[in-house]
């Protein structure tokens, strides 16, 4: 199922943990839909990347895989409206981060995880975006900027 131009569902719900422990990561309704509204901001940010493709690592999240990956349960993951990914064909993941945080690009929150990758979550529809931006690294958790 395409949810948008260049990104499908199994692209969100794909886990080798979920299937390695016989979890399904399969969204309900309103995940579905959540969905629909990540892979839209994903797709803006496609754009900031000069269109380059992104490698989503980790999308949607049921709450046992959240649970079984030792993730809060406040993660917009099981939401449907956060994915982590890297851009491998725009430099290097710090180069991203900063496009993405100097960007106009309506996130909730952007995080620069460990010089490895980038999480972001977008707000459900109708909510004004929080434009959270941080780097989370060996000392802690830091604001951008």
């Amino acid at each position: 199922m395409k949810l948008s131009e260049h990104f499908s569902l199994i692209e969100f719900t794909r886990s080798q943990t979920a299937s390695r422990h016989g979890i399904d990561n399969t969204p309900n309704e309103e995940q579905l839909e959540n969905l629909k509204t990540l892979a839209k901001g994903l797709e803006d940010v496609r754009t900031k990347l000069d269109n380059n493709p992104i490698n989503i690592s980790s999308g949607f999240r049921c709450e046992d895989l959240n649970d079984r990956l030792g993730s809060k349960r406040t993660s917009r993951h099981i939401l449907g409206l956060a994915a982590d990914f890297t851009c491998d064909r725009y430099d290097d993941v710090t180069s991203v981060f900063s496009v993405l945080a100097d960007s106009s690009i309506g996130f909730d929150q952007l995080i620069l995880e460990y010089d490895s990758w980038i999480h972001i979550a977008f707000p459900k529809k109708g909510d004004k975006p929080q434009r959270q931006v941080l780097i989370i690294n060996k000392e802690g958790v830091h604001f951008y900027g």
